[in-house]
């Protein structure tokens, strides 16, 4: 269980870097206007995302291993409350691809004060999940 521990938080910090970066690469595609410089920051969030995607699959399936490996009941208040924090990461990585989709077709409708912001997002539930996951508060 310790080697599916330690892929699991391996693939986790990857699919954090991903989920911190790509909000970043939005940010300046907000805020160019220069087709150069527009294709190439939608290749490297096309390259991003893809990369992303199975990194995100390997860490909820190795999480959910260590799940029922353990035996964590119903019991658990922390857990059933950082699975609810990863359900709104899931949901939070598929709202960057919807959001990447309409900077693809030229659809963006968001100014980079809100990409900016909704960079946070991440940050504040990796933190809430690490909160969960060493303090066990219920």
């Amino acid at each position: 269980m310790l080697w599916i521990k330690t892929l699991h938080i391996l693939f986790v910090t990857s699919w954090f870097a991903g989920l911190f970066y790509l909000p970043r690469i939005f940010v300046n595609l907000a805020q160019t206007h220069d087709d150069a410089t527009l294709a190439c920051l939608l290749g490297m969030a096309r390259r991003l995302y893809r990369f992303m995607a199975p990194l995100a699959v390997l860490s909820i399936l190795l999480g959910l291993w260590l799940f029922l490996g353990y035996g964590i009941g119903s019991g658990q208040g922390w857990m059933h409350a950082k699975l609810a924090a990863v359900t709104l990461l899931g949901v939070y990585h598929l709202a960057c691809g919807q959001m990447l989709k309409k900077f693809e077709v030229g659809a963006n409708t968001y100014s980079h004060r809100f990409y900016r912001w909704f960079n946070e997002i991440p940050v504040i539930l990796l933190l809430i999940v690490i909160a969960l996951v060493v303090a066990k508060p219920f």
